[in-house]
């Protein structure tokens, strides 16, 4: 690593838990971002400025105008442009040093598996239940660590789910037939509780690859940012979980 790589990420590696060690690996680590929007934005711009060595920007969509109240990499003269070329101007900015790679096309329960082949984690930032259950899926499949937040209105939250054998998935917490809303697009939320979620989802990425402090494994925090209260959920794998359980399919 040279002087000007030292000198950008010196008061990370100033971490002692973390140190040159820790920023090498995230420069060869490999990271989705699922969604460029009010989550995928804070997740994108920390994990390019902290270093993260390649990262893949996942969104089909467009920049509107009803964006930009939230959706903080965006800027009002890209609208009408797809969110993951916009990303990448915004990223390409803030540190060069990162390989983008685009993805404009909807991911799909098809393309997801070829995707996380060479991929290390991948961080969940989109707004409908439909991608978030194929994208879990897909990571249980591949084994892959899966960083999952949202939010709405004033509340928010956030985990992060091992990927390995034993361990919830996302389907655990919700089960697809649940009765849950099958989008998100259409309710309010406070811009800034998009920032908080993504910002730890981003913190929780890092630890996840550099091997810093305890993820979010098997917990859940919510928040209630009406009143600014956190609480925690402990999360625990359903044996009967489709996806996950004793009965699903192996990879």
């Amino acid at each position: 690593m040279d002087d000007t790589l030292l000198l950008r990420y010196s008061r990370q590696i100033m971490l002692p838990a973390f140190g040159i060690e820790g920023q090498e690996r995230l420069r060869l680590a490999r990271v989705l971002v699922v969604g460029l929007g009010g989550l995928g934005s804070p997740v994108a711009m920390y994990l390019a400025a902290a270093g993260v060595g390649r990262l893949v920007l996942a969104d089909h969509d467009a920049v509107d105008l009803s964006n930009l109240q939230r959706q903080i990499i965006h800027t009002t003269d890209r609208i009408g442009t797809p969110k993951a070329e916009s990303a990448r101007t915004t990223l390409a900015a803030l540190n060069p040093e990162v390989e983008l790679v685009l993805v404009r096309e909807r991911l799909t329960a098809e393309t997801l598996p070829e995707l996380l082949r060479d991929l290390d984690l991948v961080v969940d930032c989109c707004d409908n239940f439909d991608t978030r259950f194929v994208v879990n899926a897909a990571c249980v499949g591949a084994r892959k660590p899966l960083v999952s937040g949202a939010a709405i209105r004033l509340e928010g939250q956030v985990t992060t789910f091992s990927g390995q054998p034993g361990g919830p998935c996302y389907q655990c917490l919700y089960p697809r037939n649940g009765g849950i809303d099958e989008t998100c697009t259409a309710n309010s939320v406070l811009a800034p509780v998009l920032g908080i979620i993504g910002s730890i989802q981003a913190t929780e990425a890092i630890k996840v690859l550099s091997g810093l402090g305890e993820p979010l494994f098997g917990r859940l925090l919510v928040l209630d940012a009406g009143r600014m209260e956190w609480r925690q959920v402990r999360l625990v794998a359903d044996p009967g979980c489709p996806v996950c359980g004793a009965a699903s399919p192996q990879p």
